[in-house]
């Protein structure tokens, strides 16, 4: 059942005196207790709300949010909108059923009307916030009609239910910068956007919407969905419950998630973010090619290219914690991007984190000022995900390089291009597990230096645990790609 507002409320075409008194009349005679006390100073109070001149705020803007920054396998759960009883019951029940504690960002006319679903919400255990009053579109607003819908959306929310909301979000999640000074102004403490959007709105099956939210599952996730729009989002739930559950990973509330979050430093204020910098004066440059270390000593290096879902890499660092072997992370810088908070678990667990670039071109094929201006934003990219300086080696995509090309890329500041003397093909999906193994423990030896791939859908998972199996039972120890280069220097 799709919840469709009440015609004869015309809510969409009231200009904002009308829309305030509206909702003070609903309020009374809905039979709720009024917003501003007795009807007299109900009207007289919606009226002085109406006719209040609101100046834009420049004392500062809340934050957007659209995750939150930690390691943690948690993530939370949202919605926007109230849909009619029956469906908030079932939705509510599904909920229960499965052990999910969600956020529900109601509209402030939504509770003027039905505050008992409100309540119910809350007495079921979860959380409410702020929707706006009444869902408008943000680009037809002024900033004091913005400020109204919001302000009045809190005092209807804090009467009803005595819940004072520290978030707002718009029904589509969009935001601008009047939206983040209106809360600001109010108090509140951030604006939220959202991670996921399984788009339940093209009427997308329970199933299939259940899938993508396992496909994007990340730390620090904030799935957006709504109430009101495809009744599949009740019979969604379950699927989601097991996705979350198949990854590893817990629900939890979203003041929760930002309460357990991390404060992040600015990039400027990272030691060794500009280490990384364009040089045009690269001809020169004496280059440095690494592929291994040249030792008796039986060790070897695990490293790890490119980028992959949040699931697919942290399986990979399940069996490396596991197996207690230290590794180096080559990372592509726009994966990073747009999941910094997996690479700062990589880099907690004690891996090299170093850069494979930021777009993952051949850099054969690109202008020595692209190559450049490449690794300067991949540096930068990482060091702020990390909230550190990377390991200051470089490895281009595909392995490919040559003299120029190594020349450019040191010229900006890396004293080494790190590449490898066994490769298995691991990208490859055409190789399983036993041919990968094959093909390492054929060409390992002494200071070996593997190269491995973080991709979704390989077989690199499944070979991992044998790999590094096969090799202690060889006799090999694992060490960090740097060690096995100090071995060389040495």
């Amino acid at each position: 059942m799709r919840y469709e507002y009440r015609e004869s409320h015309n809510l969409n075409k009231l200009k904002s005196t009308s829309l305030l008194l509206l909702l003070s009349s609903l309020l009374v005679v809905g039979g709720c207790s009024p917003l501003f006390g007795g009807k007299k100073n109900s009207d007289s109070a919606a009226v002085a709300l109406a006719s209040e001149k609101v100046a834009p705020y420049v004392d500062g803007k809340s934050e957007v949010l659209s995750y939150v920054w930690t390691t943690r396998k948690e993530l939370s759960l949202t919605f926007n909108g109230m849909a009619d009883k029956k469906t908030m019951v079932e939705l509510l029940d599904a909920l229960e059923e499965n052990n999910i504690p969600a956020t529900f960002f109601l509209p402030g006319i939504r509770v003027a009307e039905e505050p008992e679903i409100a309540k119910m919400i809350l007495d079921r255990g979860h959380e409410i916030e702020n929707n706006t009053l009444n869902q408008l579109d943000l680009q037809n607003m002024s900033y004091e009609e913005l400020y109204k819908e919001v302000k009045l959306s809190n005092e209807v929310i804090r009467k009803e239910t005595g819940i004072t909301p520290r978030y707002v979000r718009t029904r589509s999640g969009e935001y601008n910068e009047d939206l983040q000074a209106v809360t600001a102004q109010l108090g509140m403490d951030a604006v939220i956007n959202y991670t996921i959007n399984p788009r339940e709105g093209d009427m997308q099956g329970a199933k299939t919407i259940g899938k993508y939210v396992e496909r994007y599952i990340t730390r620090g996730s904030i799935i957006s969905m709504h109430t009101d729009i495809n009744p599949e989002v009740v019979g969604a739930i379950p699927y989601i419950a097991k996705a979350v559950e198949n990854t590893g990973y817990k629900l939890i509330p979203l003041n929760e998630l930002v309460n357990k979050g991390t404060k992040r430093k600015p990039l400027e204020q990272i030691a060794g973010y500009d280490r990384i910098k364009i040089n045009p004066n690269y001809k020169d440059i004496k280059p440095n090619i690494f592929y291994d270390a040249p030792t008796e000593e039986k060790v070897i290096a695990l490293t790890f290219d490119d980028w992959a879902s949040d699931y697919t890499v942290t399986k990979i660092l399940e069996i490396l914690k596991e197996e207690k072997v230290p590794s180096t992370f080559f990372l592509v810088g726009k994966g990073v991007e747009k999941n910094p908070n997996l690479a700062r678990a990589i880099y907690e667990q004690g891996h090299e984190v170093a850069s494979h670039s930021y777009s993952h071109e051949v850099v054969t094929k690109i202008t020595p000022e692209r190559l450049q201006e490449d690794l300067v934003k991949a540096h930068k990219v990482i060091t702020e995900a990390i909230q550190a300086k990377p390991t200051m080696l470089f490895r281009p995509a595909t392995g490919e390089i040559d003299e120029k090309t190594a020349k450019v890329a040191m010229a900006t500041g890396y004293k080494s291009i790190a590449l490898y003397d066994v490769t298995p093909f691991d990208w490859d999906v055409e190789n399983d597990a036993d041919e990968i193994v094959k093909r390492i423990v054929d060409k390992r030896g002494e200071g070996s230096v593997i190269v491995l791939h973080i991709l979704d859908g390989t077989h690199t998972i499944e070979a991992l645990p044998k790999v590094i199996h096969t090799l202690r039972e060889e006799g090999y120890t694992f060490k960090h790609m740097t060690e096995l280069m100090r071995m060389k220097n040495n």
